[in-house]
């Protein structure tokens, strides 16, 4: 007989986005470049966090 699944989390921790390595970036100046778009990411990530603290209190950042 097979464990029971247990349900998805519905309100999980947000995930930190992924940094890119230098060899990510071609390094020829694109309009947005993978630092920029970790950036943007990083910033939405903090948002989330902080509004998922604020649902979860007594949770650490």
């Amino acid at each position: 007989m097979s464990e029971p699944i247990a349900p998805a989390d519905p309100d999980p921790r947000p995930l930190p986005p992924r940094e890119p390595e230098l060899e990510d970036c071609c390094g020829t100046g694109c309009v947005m470049c993978v630092f920029d778009a970790y950036q943007i990411a990083r910033e939405n990530y903090e948002t989330a966090l902080a509004a998922w603290l604020a649902r979860h209190p007594g949770e650490e950042a």
